[in-house]
Order: structure tokens, then sequence, then C-alpha cells
């Protein structure tokens, strides 16, 4: 039961955070909203780094493809393109108690051609800094399995959310605050999680985890997000383990005269097949890809056909 446990939490550790991404549509975050690599058989000190690409270059409106596009009022972006590497640092004191920090560096690039829809008032970004860091706590003595357990922490507001346009006819006027490396607001992060072995060869997970802005700034302020994930895991494999999740967020319009509530938030769902290897008995290297199975989004909103992650994992 130990060994099973064990590749359980290595497996919880490909989760991959929502926190990278802070995208013009809401198709581009569908994952946990944070790592749960503080579930470990040991105490001390671990380390993530994990690389995320997300590309997107369609439109959607509701649960589909707009039949007609651009239309009037509404932004006729182009196309979206993130590379993220988040490190994340994990430290357990006990069977109880446990942090984990997460820093973002996000290399972005974005086209729109704008509200005219003849160039005029086009423009490019390419986008290249830190990101809102998160720290999340965790407690896991709701159970004597140690099992189950809650998350709480902040997303802190350590990006930037006054980069400019760089290219076409609007270059030096202000970006898109959904498009910025940081919200500029301090959000509440509250969740929980349980985990389990299903037989001798499968676990399973499943979380659920709420993220709330406390305040605005400079006239913006992201929506709320809910995040259900779920997973289940094959043991059967010396050398692999591989699993698939369900992950479910619901996604609150934007609000502030910055922003743009028309065309922000809604629901979404993906299929995320994915594996875990482990390389040492310390290390260990995960991937994971990120399938739409449905989608409702608000307006006309950007969305990727695909969300590749993947990454390294190392324990002291």
């Amino acid at each position: 039961m130990k060994k099973q446990t064990q590749c359980l939490l290595a497996f919880l550790a490909v989760l991959p955070s929502t926190a990278v991404f802070a995208c013009a549509s809401d198709g581009c975050s569908l994952s946990s909203d944070v790592d749960v690599e503080w579930l470990s058989s040991s105490n001390g000190f671990r380390f993530d780094l994990r690389y995320d690409y997300l590309n997107q270059n369609q439109i959607r409106s509701g649960t589909g493809t707009p039949a007609v596009f651009p239309v009037d009022g509404h932004e006729q972006e182009l196309y979206t393109k993130s590379q993220t590497v988040t490190a994340g640092f994990d430290y357990r004191w006990n069977a109880y108690w446990s942090v984990n920090v997460q820093v973002p560096y996000l290399d972005r690039a974005h086209g729109t051609n704008g509200f005219a829809f003849d160039g005029t008032d086009a423009g490019t970004s390419h986008t290249k800094s830190i990101g809102d860091i998160k720290v999340i706590g965790s407690y896991m003595g709701l159970s004597d399995e140690h099992n189950l357990g809650v998350q709480f922490g902040l997303k802190l507001p350590t990006g930037s959310y006054t980069q400019n346009f760089d290219g076409g006819p609007i270059a030096g006027q202000p970006l898109d605050r959904g498009l910025q490396p940081g919200t500029g607001t301090t959000d509440a992060i509250v969740g929980a999680f349980r985990f389990s072995p299903l037989s001798q060869n499968w676990n399973y997970f499943t979380q659920a985890i709420v993220q709330i802005p406390l305040n605005s700034r400079a006239d913006y302020k992201p929506g709320k997000a809910l995040n259900l994930n779920a997973g289940l895991r094959y043991l059967g494999f010396d050398k692999v383990v591989p699993q698939v999740q369900l992950n479910v967020k619901f996604l609150g319009k934007d609000s502030g005269a910055n922003a743009a509530p028309d065309d922000s938030g809604g629901t979404t769902v993906y299929l995320s097949p994915g594996f875990t290897a482990p390389l040492t008995e310390k290390v260990k290297v995960y991937g994971s890809v990120q399938l739409p199975i449905y989608r409702k989004l608000n307006g006309f909103q950007l969305a990727a056909k695909y969300i590749f992650s993947v990454g390294t994992r190392v324990e002291f």
C-alpha cells in the first residue's frame, strides 16, 4: 500500500496550475488550480519545473464556432500563443502540514485586428515576464489515512498589468488586461481534495477549488473561478504510471471599466491523458495533454485545440 500511495502522489504532481495563464479567453486554464505536490510519504523539500504550451487560434462563441465573425462591438482577436515555465517549491513539515509556492515565467505573443476590422486599430504584443505567484498551504489531518485534506492560500499581484502593444497602429497603447502577465489583484484560494486506492493497481483523486479576487486594480477585476478535477491512474507497470483526468472549470465574467465582460467567462471541460515516469528514486518526469470535450464561452473568445504540459520533479 505504501508503494501504491507513492505512485499516486507522484502522479498528482503532474497536475498543472492555472496560475500560469492569464488569457483573453476562458479556454486556456483547464486543470487543477493548484498542484497537489505537497502530498508525499516523506517530509522535506521538493522542486518542480514545468513547461506549458497553449496556442489560442480559433474563435469560439457559446458551444461552437460562430457562423458570422467579426461582429460589431466585439474585438477581432487573431491569436494568443502562451509558453510558460513554472518553478514550484514545496516543503512538508509533517503528516499534516505543508506549503507550496509557484513562480511562473510567461512568454506570450498576441495579435488582434481590433474593433474596426480594417487594420486601423490592429496591434501585436510579445510579453516576457514573471506572472502572479501563488502561495498555497495544505492540511491533511481530516482522516486517519491522511488522504483527505483542505487547501488555502493566496495569488499575489506580482505580475505586471501595465504592458503595452509593441506593434501595429496601436503600438504604445495598453495591452488588454486579460492578456497581461498579472491581474493586479490578490485572490483567495480555498479547496479540498481526496485520494484513495481502488484496488491493487488503480488509484483515484478528486479535487474542488475556488479562486476569488479580493479586490480590483486599475478598474479591472477578474472573474471568480471554480475548478472540479478527478483523476484515475494505473499502477501495474514498473517504469510508467499512465493516468487520465477530467477537468471542469466554471469562470465568471471579468468586471470593471478596463474589462471585457461580454467576451469573458464560461464553462469548459477537458479530458487530460498523461503519464508519470520515475528516472530515479528522487527524480520523476511527467507529461499531459488537455483535450476539450465541452466548451460554452460567453461572447466571442479565442480558444485552443489542446494544452500541452511536461515537467520534472526532484525530491531532496
